[in-house]
Parts: structure tokens; C-alpha cells; sequence
């Protein structure tokens, strides 16, 4: 009783708030809540801007006039629930915006009423009052709309005073009802008129009065299994005369099967057109036939028969069906009652809605022919189906337009034959056994289709063509990529939200053009660069994304775990291969230029080898053995060259290599020789007394002095380990083919490039002395005998002076 008063006084609030809303727009306003405190009175210190006060659920049990006289804006006061057992309306004579007004659930006995003008929701139902309290002062309210009454008797003289209000709802909410006289209801002037009944109370001539009274008739807590009343069973067909109910709804019901058979034929033949029954409760055995209804003369359109339980479950299901589908009414709604199963009539019925929602239908219930021509709505949500062929056969039959087939057991297999009609065009198929298949058994002319929560993985190519699809929606299954819309051209709204989605398809961005909501939250993301156009699309679509960007996140991989798509950054140079090949040949050719550009300015090839000779040259030294180095030397270099190249040995070659301490020694050979000596025997002597032997080679050197010096290189190679100990410096070029054959040590040398080039660029010779010094970089014996190692500079102090003493001597 109490979850009733709550809504009906939040609804009173809400509708007067509203209304009045427009008058006072820039009043402040102010709510105190003093509920379920335990107050014993009224608080003195409410603000005098207070709007609305809550007093509900204390122990007050007396007002006084002074309690609400300072609050001169109270538009609301909330009283029920207390223990107020007197009250005087004048008490608020001060509180001229008083517009609602609760007094319900308390223990009033005696109402003094005052014409408060603005005063337009009065609610004194569930009270003591021996009658009910209407007096002459309350038909002066001309502003009432709402009013909640109670009494124990119910008399025509008392409502025949507000009998010239014109009310929105009268509430008449019951403690006990000794008397009622009948003919009082039908006195009321009430749009809505809502009735909660107390124990063993005469509902029969309550609904006859009721429905004679108000175009919306509610009564609540009808229990007919405890009445003392007799059935109104004893009447056939009762026609009632001056009904005004259009809409009659009865709430928690307790009754025989009988009962309600009663009461639907009541109520046939009168001007109700919605009858809604909810919380119905079966009792007791079933004695009347249902062919004995009469059907005829009704304007009955919508029957609602909601949250029904069975207190015996051996009612013959052939008169409870049929009792509703022979009705031939457009609209008929059975939920939540567990019903197995429905039959219907063999002859065609004017049925365009049906629900059957929250039972426990199977597939039987297809297996009759079933002739519905006109329906167009089909609601068989949360049953036991399982075959959609067998829906679809059914289906093809009717004029569907919309079918509700979700919360089932449904499954399609291939081979299954699927007859949709033309008509249907929404579809929701959610929560069911659903695999990839279910694309084949579709309507064609499809615009809406709900099949999220099932088990699909992917979106097959075999399908037929759905170009009337607006709205698909696939979340919560089992998607691995984001499907395209090949098959549906026209696709709007796309959800594809808890799927398994890594990454978008190509498909997807050239198929889906129309598409202009998408849901895909809360999937497995996998950042990489397939989905850089996907982010892309998310960053830059300005709304069409739903739950951007909170809802999209990486999952894969690891280290962009828990990052939002948009603070992911791809660059298009690393996803766009085209663009990265393209990027590097531009590279390699700039590149390739500038080495071309270097090799042609600056002579880098020269330097290369140069550079080369250099590192092979200390790779050899460091191999070398300190035994190797310790063999007995006069000469640390023995120079040899012709006389054409004289001047550059003494002015360029000479001063590099001397030291001011004389620690070098030098043997030049310039091509004569002592008495008695061969020039080749010269310089075998010189080359043998030095560590170093270098050759200064130029076309003069190869033509008149090569000759001496050929043989030599065979005596050395049989008296020394390495050929390293031979330094040739190329002064000017010589072509291969200018060297005689005869000469094949110089020949086999020259092809291997195994000497130092001298530059024609002054600015390279840094580069050539750094060559030369390293081959030359040994440690020597002290040509008088005592272990002195002299070492060369590194390549980095080429270009630091170096003061070298010259010892000129003859090579004997």
C-alpha cells in the first residue's frame, strides 16, 4: 500500500510542478526533508523560502496554525504516514501557493475544510472517517483536480456536493468499506477514477458503478476467493447502460477461473476498449464452458493479461486459450504466465498484435496451421523456441511487420528452408543460439536487425543481398574483425560492441560509406597499423562513434595495454608500405648522389683505399711477433729510386721520416754501387741491413732501375717470414701494360694495389703519410746494438712535425 501512495504522490508532484512550472520562473526554491525522523511536531526553523516540505513517516499527531505560517512559498506538504488524527484547512490559510497537499495514511477522524484558492491536489485517502469527508466548503475549491478521499460508509448525498467539480482523479483509497449505496460513483466528475479495495468488499457493484463513472477505471486488491458477494454470474450478459470506461485496469487479483470469465463478459458489452488485468492470481476448479461466451456486440480492441500465477494447475488449456483467441480482437497480450502453449480457431482471426512474452512456448505451437492474415506485430520473447524455420513458415502467412523472437532457444541450420513474408521489416533475434547460419534464413526486406548476444563469429559472403537493412546490431558475439557492407548498401547504424574485434577489414572502409553510427566499444583492440585508419576515422567523425573515446581501448599489444585508441600514435610512413619503399628509394638515391657527387669532387675512392691500406697495415703489425721485430738491423728504412726522383725523396720524403734525436736511420740507394759489387748485390746488402725496404716507383724507376732490383724480391722472400717488410710508393702512375713481363714480382704487386699512391692534391697527403707511417710504425734494435724500440706516430698525429735525423751512408 505504501509503494502505491509513493507513486501516486511523486506522479501528483511531478504533473503539478509542471503546470505551475510557468508562473513563477525566477522564484528560488527550496526542498526540506524531515521524513522518517520521529518527529512529534513540526520543526520550527524551515527556511522561509522552503517550496516543498516532507514530513511523511514521523509521529505528529496534532497541527498547529502557527507551524507553516511563515512559509509563504509552500507549494507542497507532504504529510502521510503519521498519527494526525484532526485536521483544519485553515491551518494554511497563510500559504496562498499551496498547491499539493498529502495527508494520507494517517488517523483522521474529522476534516474542517477551508476554500483555499490555489489548492489542487488534496489526498485524505486511508483514513479513519466514518463517511466519507466532502462538505459544502469542498465543492467551493473550484481549482481542485486531484482529490484522495476514504470513509467507511459511501453515500450519494456526499459526492453530489463535488458533483460540479470537474476532476482530473479521484482516489479513493479504502481501510473498510461497511456500506456502499449504489449509484454513488456515477455521481463523480472524473476523468480517472482509482479504487483500492479493502477485504470482503462487494467488487461486482463497485466495477458496475465504476465503469459508469470515469473514462479510466483502476481498482486494485480485488480478491474475490475471500468475498462474501455473489458472482454477478447470476445475471447473463448484463448490458450496461451509460458506461463511460474506455480504459479499465484491475491490479492484484485474486479469483477462480470462473470469476474471470464472469468478468470478461461484464465487461465485453460495455464501452470499455483496453482491458488490462495484472498480478493475477488463479484459484479454485473451472465449471464454465467457454463456448458458452458471447463474443458479439463489443468494441473491446486491446486485452492485457500480465505477471499471472496459478495457485491449481489442471485447468483445461482448451477453454483458457480459446476463451482469448476466439475473441477476434485487434490486440491481445498474455505475459509472464507460463503458459506451454496457445491454440488457436481453424477460421481466419482480425488479430494485429499479439504478445506472448515471458512463457514457456515451444515449438508445437507452429505445427497447426494457424490462419492470422492481419498481424503485423508478433512478440514471442522469452520462450522455449528452437527452430526459426518453423517461425518463419508461420510467419509467411500473415502481414508481420515487426517480430520479437529474442531470449530464446533458436538456431538455424543450413539446410532449413526459410518463408519470410515481404511485409516484415524489424526483427529482434538477441539472445539466442544464433551461429554465422542465421544469415540465411533473413527476411529480404529487412531495415532493422537485432541479433546481438548469440554466437556468430562472422558475417558470411554467400548471403542474399539485404538492401533495405538500416540498422544492424551484433554486439556481444563472437566477431574477430570489423564486417563490412557488401551485402547491406544502405547500413546506418552499426553495433558491434563486445565482440572479439582485433582489427578493422579493408571491406569495412570501402563497403560501409552509408554508415553513420557506429558502436564497437569494449573489444580487444589490437593497436597496430590495421587499425590506423579505424583511429583515424574515431579522432575525426565528430560524433559518429558512440562511446568514443572511453569505450575503446588497446588490449594487444602489451606495452599499449590500457591506452585509449585516441592517444595512439601510428605514423602513416610505418603502415603505408607503398609510402616506406618509396621513402627509402628517395633515400638511397639522395644517397647514392651525394657519394657520387663525393667521389667525383672530393676523390673518395682514393681515400678509401688509402684508408683500407692504412687498417690492413696495423692489422699486420699488431700480429707481428716482438721475435720478428728483434732481428739484427742497421737501417730502420732502405730507400730505393732513380735519379729522376731524386728531388722529391730529399725534399719531400726524407724530411717526414727523420727525427732531430737521430733516432731513424735511413739507407738510401740511388743505383750505384761499391767497387766490386753488383747492383743487384747492393741492393740485397741494403735491404737485408734494413727493417723497411721502400721502393719509390715511377715509369723512369720501371724502365732503367726495376731491372736490379727484380731478383731481390726472391732473395727476400727466402729470408723473411712476410712480404710486409716491402713499402712501394707509387709516385706517378704506371698502366699494367707498360710493365714488362719479365717483371713479374712488380706486376703480380702492382695488380694487387699493394702500394701507397702518391696524391696530386696537396690536400691528401695527410692522408698519405698516415699510410706510410703506419707501415713503417715497427720496434727496432739500436743499430749499436742495445734494445731501443722506436715507434712511428698513430694516424692521428699525422699532421704534427716531426724533426728526423738523417745518417747518409752507402749500403755496402
Amino acid at each position: 500500500m505504501r509503494h502505491i501512495r509513493s507513486i501516486y504522490i511523486l506522479c501528483s508532484i511531478v504533473t503539478s510542478m509542471h503546470s505551475r512550472a510557468s508562473e513563477l520562473p525566477e522564484e528560488r526554491e527550496l526542498t526540506t526533508n524531515f521524513s522518517s525522523m520521529s518527529l512529534r511536531k513540526v520543526p520550527e526553523d524551515l527556511s522561509p523560502i522552503t517550496t516543498t516540505v516532507d514530513l511523511s513517516y514521523n509521529l505528529l499527531f496534532q497541527l498547529q496554525h502557527s507551524d507553516f505560517r511563515s512559509l509563504s512559498n509552500l507549494k507542497v506538504l507532504i504529510l502521510c504516514h503519521n498519527r494526525i488524527q484532526e485536521l483544519d484547512i485553515k491551518t494554511f490559510e497563510c500559504n496562498k501557493e499551496l498547491r499539493y497537499l498529502d495527508v494520507s495514511n494517517n488517523r483522521l477522524k474529522s476534516v474542517t475544510w477551508f476554500p483555499l484558492a490555489g489548492l489542487r491536489h488534496v489526498d485524505l485517502s486511508f483514513n479513519d472517517f466514518d463517511a466519507v469527508p466532502i462538505c459544502v466548503e469542498t465543492g467551493n475549491m473550484s481549482q481542485l483536480e486531484t482529490l484522495g478521499l476514504s470513509g467507511a460508509k459511501i453515500q450519494k448525498s456526499d459526492f453530489q456536493k463535488i458533483a460540479h467539480l470537474h476532476l482530473n482523479t479521484v482516489f479513493l483509497g479504502l481501510r473498510t468499506l461497511s456500506q456502499y449505496e449504489e449509484g454513488s460513483l456515477p455521481i463523480l466528475n472524473t476523468t480517472k477514477l482509482h479504487i483500492v479495495l479493502p477485504v470482503n468488499t462487494n467488487f461486482w457493484v463497485l466495477l458496475q458503478d465504476g465503469i459508469k463513472t470515469s473514462e479510466i477505471l483502476e481498482v486494485t486488491n480485488i480478491d474475490l476467493q475471500k468475498s462474501q458477494f455473489t458472482s454477478y454470474g447470476s445475471q447473463q450478459n448484463p448490458m450496461l447502460e451509460n458506461a463511460k470506461t474506455s480504459i479499465l485496469l484491475l491490479n492484484k487479483v485474486d479469483l477462480s477461473w470462473d470469476d474471470l470469465f464472469l468478468i470478461f463478459q461484464l465487461v465485453w458489452h460495455t464501452s470499455v476498449e483496453y482491458f488490462q488485468i495484472q498480478h493475477v492470481t488463479f484459484g479454485g476448479k473451472v465449471y464454465l464452458d467457454h463456448n458458452s461466451f458471447d463474443y458479439s456486440n463489443t468494441v473491446m480492441r486491446t486485452v492485457k493479461l500480465e505477471h499471472v500465477h496459478f495457485r491449481i494447475f489442471n485447468i483445461p488449456q482448451e477453454s483458457v486459450y480459446l476463451l482469448f483467441t476466439k475473441m477476434d480482437i485487434e490486440n491481445l497480450t498474455i505475459s509472464d504466465g507460463q503458459m506451454p502453449h496457445m491454440l488457436f480457431p481453424m477460421y481466419p482471426t482480425r488479430f494485429q498484435y499479439l504478445n506472448f512474452a515471458n512463457n514457456i512456448l515451444t515449438d508445437d505451437v507452429f505445427k497447426k496451421s494457424i490462419q492470422l492474415p492481419h498481424l503485423k506485430t508478433l512478440i514471442l520473447k522469452d520462450n522455449k523456441l528452437e527452430t526459426l524455420s518453423l517461425v518463419s513458415c508461420f510467419a509467411s502467412n500473415t502481414s508481420l511487420r515487426h517480430l520479437d523472437l529474442s531470449e530464446n532457444l533458436l538456431q538455424h541450420e543450413n539446410d532449413e528452408n526459410c518463408l519470410w513474408p515481404e511485409t516484415l521489416v524489424t526483427m529482434n533475434l538477441s539472445f539466442n543460439k544464433f551461429a554465422d547460419s542465421v544469415f540465411r534464413c533473413l527476411p529480404r526486406n529487412i531495415q532493422i536487425l537485432d541479433l546481438n548476444s548469440n554466437k556468430i563469429q562472422t558475417v558470411p559472403q554467400e548471403i542474399i543481398h539485404l538492401t533495405s537493412l538500416r540498422e544492424l546490431n551484433l554486439a556481444f558475439n563472437f566477431l574477430t574483425d570489423l564486417p563490412g557492407c557488401s551485402h547491406f548498401r544502405r547500413l546506418s547504424v552499426l553495433n558491434v560492441e563486445m565482440n572479439l574485434i582485433l582489427s578493422t577489414s579493408l571491406d569495412f572502409f570501402q563497403s560501409c560509406q552509408e554508415v553513420k553510427t557506429l558502436n564497437a566499444g569494449r573489444n580487444p583492440f589490437r593497436c597496430t597499423c590495421e587499425l590506423r585508419d579505424f583511429i583515424q576515422l574515431g579522432k575525426y567523425s565528430e560524433g559518429m562513434m558512440v562511446g568514443w573515446s572511453d569505450s575503446y581501448i588497446c588490449e594487444y599489444p602489451l606495452n599499449l595495454k590500457g591506452t585509449q585508441l585516441k592517444d595512439v600514435h601510428l605514423p602513416e610512413i610505418s603502415c603505408n608500405t607503398g609510402l616506406l619503399i618509396v621513402t627509402i628509394g628517395v633515400i638511397m638515391l639522395v644517397l647514392g648522389m651525394a657519394v657520387a657527387f663525393c667521389c667525383f669532387h672530393f676523390d673518395l675512392p682514393w681515400y678509401l683505399r688509402m684508408l683500407h691500406q692504412w687498417t690492413q697495415t696495423w692489422l699486420r703489425v699488431r700480429k707481428t711477433t716482438q721475435e720478428q721485430l728483434r732481428r739484427s738491423v742497421q737501417f730502420h728504412v732502405c730507400i730505393s729510386y732513380s735519379e729522376h726522383d731524386s728531388a722529391w725523396v730529399k725534399y719531400e720524403l726524407i724530411p717526414r721520416l727523420e727525427k732531430e734525436d737521430g733516432s731513424v736511420l735511413i739507407c738510401l740507394h740511388e743505383g750505384t754501387s761499391d767497387p766490386g759489387q753488383s747492383m743487384t748485390e747492393d741492393a740485397i746488402n741494403c735491404m737485408e741491413k734494413s727493417h723497411k725496404s721502400i721502393f719509390v716507383l715511377s715509369p723512369k724507376f720501371v724502365q732503367s732501375e726495376w731491372c736490379h732490383y727484380e731478383p731481390c724480391f726472391a732473395h727476400h722472400n727466402l729470408s723473411h717470414e712476410s712480404p710486409d717488410y716491402i713499402v712501394l710508393i707509387l709516385l706517378e702512375p704506371i698502366p699494367l701494360y707498360c710493365i714488362p713481363t719479365r717483371y713479374p714480382k712488380l706486376k703480380a704487386l702492382m695488380e694487387k694495389k699493394a702500394y701507397l699512391e702518391w696524391p696530386q692534391d696537396r690536400r691528401k697527403c695527410g692522408l698519405f703519410w698516415a699510410n706510410l707511417r703506419a707501415a713503417l710504425h715497427v720496434s727496432l734494435l739500436d743499430p749499436r746494438g742495445t734494445c731501443e724500440p722506436q715507434i712511428f706516430t698513430e694516424l692521428n698525429e699525422v699532421f704534427q712535425g716531426s724533426a728526423i735525423s738523417l745518417i747518409r751512408t752507402d749500403c755496402l
